[in-house]
Protein backbone atom coordinates (compact mmCIF):
# COMPACT_ATOMS: atom_id res chain seq x y z
CA UNK A 1 0.00 0.00 0.00
CA UNK A 2 1.40 3.37 -0.84
CA UNK A 3 1.70 6.06 1.18
CA UNK A 4 -0.03 9.18 -0.02
CA UNK A 5 -0.76 12.85 1.02
CA UNK A 6 -4.04 14.97 0.73
CA UNK A 7 -1.91 18.14 0.03
CA UNK A 8 1.18 19.38 0.55
CA UNK A 9 4.77 17.89 0.68
CA UNK A 10 3.98 15.85 3.85
CA UNK A 11 3.01 12.12 2.93
CA UNK A 12 1.54 11.37 5.73
CA UNK A 13 0.10 8.20 6.52
CA UNK A 14 -2.43 5.93 8.67
CA UNK A 15 -1.77 3.66 11.29
CA UNK A 16 -3.86 0.49 11.26
CA UNK A 17 -3.17 -0.33 15.30
CA UNK A 18 -4.89 1.55 17.48
CA UNK A 19 -2.95 3.70 20.38
CA UNK A 20 -2.41 1.20 23.29
CA UNK A 21 -2.64 -2.32 21.58
CA UNK A 22 -0.44 -5.22 22.70
CA UNK A 23 2.72 -5.09 20.67
CA UNK A 24 2.23 -7.84 17.57
CA UNK A 25 -1.28 -6.86 17.27
CA UNK A 26 -2.22 -7.74 13.66
CA UNK A 27 -4.60 -5.36 12.56
CA UNK A 28 -4.82 -3.05 9.12
CA UNK A 29 -6.37 -0.24 8.06
CA UNK A 30 -9.48 -0.08 6.35
CA UNK A 31 -8.27 0.61 2.94
CA UNK A 32 -10.02 -0.40 -0.49
CA UNK A 33 -8.43 -3.72 -1.29
CA UNK A 34 -6.85 -3.35 -4.88
CA UNK A 35 -6.24 -7.01 -5.78
CA UNK A 36 -7.17 -10.18 -4.60
CA UNK A 37 -3.85 -11.73 -2.47
CA UNK A 38 -2.49 -14.57 -4.39
CA UNK A 39 0.49 -16.87 -3.06
CA UNK A 40 3.25 -18.49 -5.69
CA UNK A 41 5.80 -20.69 -4.96
CA UNK A 42 9.07 -20.98 -6.83
CA UNK A 43 11.18 -24.30 -6.06
CA UNK A 44 14.46 -23.61 -7.41
CA UNK A 45 18.16 -25.36 -7.99
CA UNK A 46 20.73 -25.08 -9.95
CA UNK A 47 19.45 -27.18 -12.78
CA UNK A 48 15.82 -27.65 -11.74
CA UNK A 49 13.09 -24.65 -11.46
CA UNK A 50 9.52 -25.14 -10.90
CA UNK A 51 6.64 -22.67 -10.32
CA UNK A 52 3.10 -22.99 -9.25
CA UNK A 53 0.27 -21.23 -7.48
CA UNK A 54 -0.51 -22.04 -3.61
CA UNK A 55 -4.14 -22.49 -3.16
CA UNK A 56 -4.06 -23.48 0.45
CA UNK A 57 -2.18 -23.34 3.79
CA UNK A 58 -1.35 -26.81 4.11
CA UNK A 59 0.39 -26.76 0.58
CA UNK A 60 3.30 -24.57 2.28
CA UNK A 61 4.20 -27.28 4.61
CA UNK A 62 5.28 -29.66 2.02
CA UNK A 63 8.45 -30.77 2.75
CA UNK A 64 11.60 -28.74 -0.06
CA UNK A 65 14.76 -30.97 -1.10
CA UNK A 66 17.51 -30.06 1.16
CA UNK A 67 19.34 -29.62 -1.79
CA UNK A 68 16.55 -26.68 -3.19
CA UNK A 69 15.83 -23.58 -2.38
CA UNK A 70 12.39 -21.38 -2.59
CA UNK A 71 10.75 -18.33 -3.31
CA UNK A 72 7.49 -17.23 -1.86
CA UNK A 73 5.61 -13.83 -3.48
CA UNK A 74 2.74 -13.02 -2.14
CA UNK A 75 1.12 -10.29 -4.10
CA UNK A 76 -2.50 -8.05 -3.72
CA UNK A 77 -4.53 -6.87 -0.66
CA UNK A 78 -3.28 -8.87 2.38
CA UNK A 79 -5.40 -9.81 5.24
CA UNK A 80 -4.54 -10.33 8.74
CA UNK A 81 -5.28 -14.57 8.50
CA UNK A 82 -3.39 -14.54 5.96
CA UNK A 83 -0.56 -12.38 7.38
CA UNK A 84 -1.01 -14.91 10.63
CA UNK A 85 -0.92 -18.41 8.60
CA UNK A 86 2.09 -17.30 7.26
CA UNK A 87 3.83 -16.18 10.46
CA UNK A 88 2.78 -19.68 11.70
CA UNK A 89 4.05 -21.16 9.03
CA UNK A 90 7.88 -19.89 8.64
CA UNK A 91 7.66 -19.07 12.60
CA UNK A 92 7.40 -15.30 12.30
CA UNK A 93 7.58 -12.91 15.13
CA UNK A 94 4.43 -11.15 15.79
CA UNK A 95 6.32 -7.54 15.60
CA UNK A 96 7.58 -8.51 12.11
CA UNK A 97 4.02 -9.54 11.07
CA UNK A 98 2.96 -6.39 12.36
CA UNK A 99 5.12 -4.51 10.30
CA UNK A 100 3.93 -6.07 7.33
CA UNK A 101 0.40 -4.86 7.71
CA UNK A 102 1.29 -1.34 8.56
CA UNK A 103 2.28 -0.10 5.19
CA UNK A 104 3.93 3.04 6.57
CA UNK A 105 7.25 1.82 7.68
CA UNK A 106 10.72 2.94 6.55
CA UNK A 107 13.26 1.18 4.81
CA UNK A 108 14.91 -1.17 7.38
CA UNK A 109 16.67 -4.10 8.45
CA UNK A 110 15.66 -6.12 11.62
CA UNK A 111 17.26 -9.60 12.77
CA UNK A 112 14.88 -12.66 14.44
CA UNK A 113 16.12 -15.69 15.29
CA UNK A 114 16.86 -17.78 11.92
CA UNK A 115 14.89 -14.69 9.80
CA UNK A 116 15.84 -11.62 8.48
CA UNK A 117 12.85 -9.10 7.94
CA UNK A 118 13.75 -6.66 5.66
CA UNK A 119 11.39 -3.18 4.45
CA UNK A 120 12.08 -1.59 1.19
CA UNK A 121 10.51 0.96 -1.08
CA UNK A 122 9.29 1.34 -3.99
CA UNK A 123 8.10 4.86 -6.09
CA UNK A 124 5.25 4.70 -8.51
CA UNK A 125 3.07 7.29 -9.53
CA UNK A 126 -0.95 7.11 -8.53
CA UNK A 127 -3.56 7.68 -11.24
CA UNK A 128 -3.90 11.15 -10.43
CA UNK A 129 -0.23 11.41 -11.44
CA UNK A 130 1.07 12.31 -7.57
CA UNK A 131 4.28 10.19 -7.01
CA UNK A 132 3.92 8.21 -3.88
CA UNK A 133 5.59 4.58 -2.45
CA UNK A 134 4.40 1.05 -1.98
CA UNK A 135 5.65 -0.85 1.15
CA UNK A 136 8.00 -4.12 0.24
CA UNK A 137 8.03 -6.63 3.04
CA UNK A 138 10.55 -9.45 2.81
CA UNK A 139 11.53 -12.20 4.89
CA UNK A 140 15.17 -13.78 4.29
CA UNK A 141 15.60 -17.33 5.92
CA UNK A 142 17.99 -20.34 5.07
CA UNK A 143 16.72 -21.79 1.99
CA UNK A 144 13.90 -19.50 1.34
CA UNK A 145 12.58 -15.93 1.23
CA UNK A 146 8.90 -14.64 1.57
CA UNK A 147 7.83 -11.50 -0.50
CA UNK A 148 5.07 -9.63 0.43
CA UNK A 149 3.80 -6.71 -2.14
CA UNK A 150 0.51 -5.06 -1.97
CA UNK A 151 0.95 -2.88 -5.59
CA UNK A 152 -0.28 -3.12 -8.48
CA UNK A 153 2.47 -3.40 -11.13
CA UNK A 154 4.31 -6.48 -11.21
CA UNK A 155 7.33 -4.41 -10.29
CA UNK A 156 9.12 -8.24 -9.22
CA UNK A 157 8.56 -9.46 -12.88
CA UNK A 158 11.69 -9.03 -13.75
CA UNK A 159 13.19 -10.99 -11.45
CA UNK A 160 10.86 -13.98 -11.41
CA UNK A 161 11.53 -14.16 -15.44
CA UNK A 162 15.34 -14.18 -14.49
CA UNK A 163 14.89 -17.30 -12.34
CA UNK A 164 12.64 -19.04 -14.74
CA UNK A 165 14.96 -18.28 -17.96
CA UNK A 166 17.96 -18.84 -15.98
CA UNK A 167 19.47 -15.76 -16.53
CA UNK A 168 22.79 -14.62 -14.78
CA UNK A 169 24.18 -16.18 -12.08
CA UNK A 170 20.48 -16.13 -9.50
CA UNK A 171 20.18 -20.00 -9.64
CA UNK A 172 23.75 -20.69 -8.61
CA UNK A 173 23.65 -18.76 -5.21
CA UNK A 174 20.90 -18.69 -2.49
CA UNK A 175 17.68 -16.98 -1.37
CA UNK A 176 20.11 -14.23 -0.08
CA UNK A 177 21.34 -13.81 -3.89
CA UNK A 178 17.59 -14.00 -4.66
CA UNK A 179 16.73 -11.26 -1.66
CA UNK A 180 19.82 -9.02 -3.23
CA UNK A 181 18.43 -8.98 -6.88
CA UNK A 182 15.06 -8.19 -5.26
CA UNK A 183 16.50 -4.88 -3.63
CA UNK A 184 18.58 -3.97 -6.71
CA UNK A 185 15.46 -4.29 -8.71
CA UNK A 186 13.57 -2.26 -6.33
CA UNK A 187 15.98 0.56 -6.54
CA UNK A 188 16.90 0.46 -9.86
CA UNK A 189 13.13 1.83 -10.25
CA UNK A 190 14.18 5.18 -8.77
CA UNK A 191 16.70 6.41 -11.88
CA UNK A 192 13.61 6.37 -13.81
CA UNK A 193 11.53 8.64 -11.30
CA UNK A 194 14.90 10.99 -10.93
CA UNK A 195 14.61 11.34 -14.45
CA UNK A 196 11.66 12.69 -15.14
CA UNK A 197 12.04 14.97 -12.29
CA UNK A 198 15.26 16.37 -13.83
CA UNK A 199 12.85 16.73 -16.76
CA UNK A 200 10.53 18.67 -15.30
CA UNK A 201 13.16 20.94 -14.07
CA UNK A 202 14.72 21.52 -17.43
CA UNK A 203 11.48 22.72 -18.73
CA UNK A 204 10.87 25.05 -15.64
CA UNK A 205 14.48 26.60 -16.58
CA UNK A 206 13.45 26.75 -20.17
CA UNK A 207 10.20 28.54 -19.24
CA UNK A 208 11.08 30.36 -16.15
CA UNK A 209 10.95 33.76 -18.63
CA UNK A 210 7.47 32.82 -20.81
CA UNK A 211 5.29 30.48 -17.92
CA UNK A 212 2.92 32.19 -15.64
CA UNK A 213 3.93 32.88 -12.50
CA UNK A 214 1.53 31.13 -10.44
CA UNK A 215 2.30 27.73 -13.13
CA UNK A 216 6.11 27.31 -12.38
CA UNK A 217 5.25 27.97 -8.35
CA UNK A 218 3.18 25.02 -8.62
CA UNK A 219 5.49 23.09 -10.50
CA UNK A 220 8.15 23.57 -8.25
CA UNK A 221 6.15 22.81 -5.16
CA UNK A 222 5.09 19.84 -6.57
CA UNK A 223 8.65 18.46 -7.29
CA UNK A 224 10.10 19.75 -4.04
CA UNK A 225 7.85 17.58 -2.85
CA UNK A 226 8.24 14.77 -4.78
CA UNK A 227 11.89 15.02 -4.02
CA UNK A 228 11.42 15.28 -0.13
CA UNK A 229 9.64 11.99 -0.53
CA UNK A 230 12.13 10.53 -2.27
CA UNK A 231 14.94 11.25 -0.40
CA UNK A 232 12.88 10.45 2.82
CA UNK A 233 12.97 6.85 0.93
CA UNK A 234 16.51 6.65 -0.04
CA UNK A 235 18.65 7.56 3.14
CA UNK A 236 16.78 4.61 5.55
CA UNK A 237 17.11 2.41 2.72
CA UNK A 238 21.22 3.16 2.31
CA UNK A 239 21.40 2.48 6.34
CA UNK A 240 19.42 -0.75 5.62
CA UNK A 241 22.34 -2.02 3.47
CA UNK A 242 25.12 -1.52 5.23
CA UNK A 243 23.20 -3.57 7.95
CA UNK A 244 23.22 -6.33 5.46
CA UNK A 245 27.12 -5.61 4.59
CA UNK A 246 28.24 -6.56 8.03
CA UNK A 247 30.15 -9.20 8.63
CA UNK A 248 28.08 -10.70 11.37
CA UNK A 249 24.89 -11.39 9.38
CA UNK A 250 25.08 -15.07 8.77
CA UNK A 251 22.35 -15.50 6.56
CA UNK A 252 24.01 -13.21 3.73
CA UNK A 253 26.84 -14.88 2.25
CA UNK A 254 30.15 -13.42 1.73
CA UNK A 255 29.52 -13.67 -2.67
CA UNK A 256 26.22 -11.97 -1.94
CA UNK A 257 27.40 -8.77 0.10
CA UNK A 258 30.15 -8.48 -2.68
CA UNK A 259 26.89 -7.36 -5.47
CA UNK A 260 25.23 -5.62 -2.35
CA UNK A 261 27.73 -3.43 -2.29
CA UNK A 262 27.30 -2.23 -5.86
CA UNK A 263 23.56 -1.80 -4.28
CA UNK A 264 24.84 -0.03 -1.98
CA UNK A 265 26.61 2.65 -4.52
CA UNK A 266 23.40 2.96 -6.33
CA UNK A 267 21.90 4.47 -3.28
CA UNK A 268 24.83 6.97 -2.52
CA UNK A 269 24.57 7.60 -6.52
CA UNK A 270 20.44 8.25 -6.19
CA UNK A 271 21.42 10.57 -2.86
CA UNK A 272 23.35 12.57 -5.02
CA UNK A 273 21.35 12.87 -7.66
CA UNK A 274 18.13 13.70 -5.08
CA UNK A 275 20.68 16.81 -3.33
CA UNK A 276 21.24 18.25 -6.83
CA UNK A 277 17.99 18.60 -7.95
CA UNK A 278 16.90 19.71 -4.87
CA UNK A 279 19.78 22.69 -4.98
CA UNK A 280 18.08 22.97 -8.41
CA UNK A 281 14.97 23.31 -7.23
CA UNK A 282 16.15 25.83 -4.83
CA UNK A 283 17.78 28.04 -7.58
CA UNK A 284 14.87 28.06 -9.73
CA UNK A 285 12.73 29.09 -6.94
CA UNK A 286 14.81 31.84 -5.83
CA UNK A 287 15.95 32.63 -9.38
CA UNK A 288 11.76 32.67 -10.32
CA UNK A 289 11.41 34.92 -7.32
CA UNK A 290 14.13 36.90 -8.34
CA UNK A 291 12.98 37.51 -11.46
CA UNK A 292 9.33 38.41 -10.37
CA UNK A 293 10.69 41.52 -8.02
CA UNK A 294 13.08 42.53 -11.02
CA UNK A 295 9.94 42.71 -12.77
CA UNK A 296 8.09 44.55 -10.23
CA UNK A 297 10.71 46.64 -9.96
CA UNK A 298 10.74 47.66 -13.68
CA UNK A 299 7.02 48.07 -13.71
CA UNK A 300 7.82 50.60 -10.55
CA UNK A 301 10.48 52.25 -12.13
CA UNK A 302 8.43 53.32 -14.94
CA UNK A 303 5.64 54.30 -13.04
CA UNK A 304 7.91 56.79 -11.11
CA UNK A 305 9.25 58.33 -13.98
CA UNK A 306 5.48 58.84 -15.52
CA UNK A 307 4.73 60.14 -12.28
CA UNK A 308 7.38 62.43 -11.87
CA UNK A 309 6.70 63.89 -15.38
CA UNK A 310 3.55 64.76 -14.72
CA UNK A 311 4.15 66.25 -11.24
CA UNK A 312 5.68 69.53 -12.30
CA UNK A 313 2.91 69.52 -15.45
CA UNK A 314 0.56 69.35 -12.27
CA UNK A 315 1.48 71.96 -10.12
CA UNK A 316 1.92 74.19 -13.58
CA UNK A 317 -1.93 73.61 -14.57
CA UNK A 318 -2.79 74.28 -10.94
CA UNK A 319 -0.86 77.32 -10.63
CA UNK A 320 -2.23 79.02 -14.02
CA UNK A 321 -5.90 77.31 -12.75
CA UNK A 322 -6.21 78.88 -9.57
CA UNK A 323 -8.71 82.23 -11.32
CA UNK A 324 -7.31 85.18 -9.33
CA UNK A 325 -8.43 88.22 -11.26
CA UNK A 326 -5.47 90.30 -10.76
CA UNK A 327 -2.96 88.02 -12.48
CA UNK A 328 -1.32 89.10 -15.06
CA UNK A 329 -0.86 85.87 -17.52
CA UNK A 330 -4.45 85.74 -17.42
CA UNK A 331 -5.24 88.28 -19.56
CA UNK A 332 -2.52 87.69 -21.85
CA UNK A 333 -3.08 86.75 -25.53
CA UNK A 334 -0.33 84.11 -25.84
CA UNK A 335 -1.15 83.03 -22.05
CA UNK A 336 -2.64 79.60 -22.74
CA UNK A 337 0.39 78.37 -25.49
CA UNK A 338 2.94 79.76 -23.56
CA UNK A 339 1.93 77.03 -20.98
CA UNK A 340 1.49 74.59 -23.06
CA UNK A 341 5.47 75.50 -24.24
CA UNK A 342 6.58 75.50 -20.35
CA UNK A 343 4.61 72.34 -19.91
CA UNK A 344 6.62 70.87 -22.85
CA UNK A 345 9.69 72.17 -22.44
CA UNK A 346 9.81 70.82 -18.54
CA UNK A 347 8.97 66.97 -19.25
CA UNK A 348 10.87 66.85 -22.10
CA UNK A 349 13.88 68.07 -19.96
CA UNK A 350 12.95 65.50 -17.20
CA UNK A 351 12.85 62.65 -19.99
CA UNK A 352 16.44 64.26 -21.39
CA UNK A 353 17.85 63.75 -17.43
CA UNK A 354 16.13 60.46 -16.79
CA UNK A 355 17.67 59.03 -19.85
CA UNK A 356 20.70 60.21 -19.40
CA UNK A 357 21.01 58.41 -16.05
CA UNK A 358 19.58 55.38 -17.69
CA UNK A 359 16.62 55.14 -15.36
CA UNK A 360 14.37 53.91 -18.42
Amino acid sequence: MSNRAKSGPYRGFRRATPVGAVPGTLQRASEPVSAACRITRIEWSHDFIHEEVIDTFEELNELVPADRRYWFRVEGTLDVETVRRLGETFDLHPLALEDVLNTHQRCKVEEYPDVLFLVTRLPVHEPEGQLATEQVSMFLGDGFLVTLHEGRAPVLNPVRDRLLNARGRIREFGADYLAYAVLDTVIDNFFPVLERLGERLNQVDDSLESAGSSDIRTELRHVRADLLLLRRTIWPQRDALSLLLRDDCPLVTTPTRTWLRDCYDHTIQLMDVIETCRELCADLRDFHVAEISYRSGEVMRMLTVIATLFMPLSFIAGFYGMNFQHMPELGWRWGYPAAIVLMLAVAGTLGWLFRRKRWF
